[in-house]
């Protein structure tokens, strides 16, 4: 019985360090949001982002996430205007990708992704970034090629 008391601590203590972990990894998760706007005819769409800046950044994505809230997004900055492919391997979420040149307009739209996919999606064109935004997002907002991105990875060239 001396025993499972003075095993019982450990296992609270360990539970609230878990706690604590996540509870920081969450954090750390809202601290990274950036503010990004697509203006389109119907007026400027406010997003919360993620921006994927590193090779690892951008290779993970949203891979194996289950949801992603109506106003955010996931911004991949690619450091320099260059042809990209995307994919959905290991990706639950159905996607809008909008493929963003350097002065921030939007050159193409993949709408409605398929998840899981392992089929190329490629961006047309040279791009400098691709903004990833939840299925159906681009027909509700009315974004359109040409239509401009607002964040400080473009424009900055």
């Amino acid at each position: 019985m001396g025993g499972a008391r003075s095993g019982r601590p450990g296992a609270w203590a360990g539970l609230a360090l878990a706690l604590l972990v996540g509870l920081a990894a969450i954090a750390a998760q809202a601290q990274s949001l950036e503010t990004l706007g697509v203006v389109t005819a119907s007026g400027r769409h406010a997003f919360s982002v993620e921006v994927m800046r590193t090779e690892a950044e951008r290779a993970r994505g949203l891979m194996e996430r289950r949801h992603l809230p109506a106003d955010r997004g996931m911004l991949f900055d690619f450091g320099s205007v260059q042809p990209v492919s995307m994919w959905m391997q290991n990706t639950y979420i159905p996607l809008d990708m909008l493929f963003i040149r350097a002065d921030g307009t939007i050159a193409r739209i993949a709408e409605h992704t398929e998840p899981m996919s392992t089929r190329i999606i490629p961006s047309g064109e040279p791009v400098l970034g691709v903004l990833e935004l939840n299925a159906g997002t681009a027909t509700r907002i009315g974004a359109k090629p040409g239509d401009r991105v607002e964040h400080p990875i473009f424009g900055r060239r």
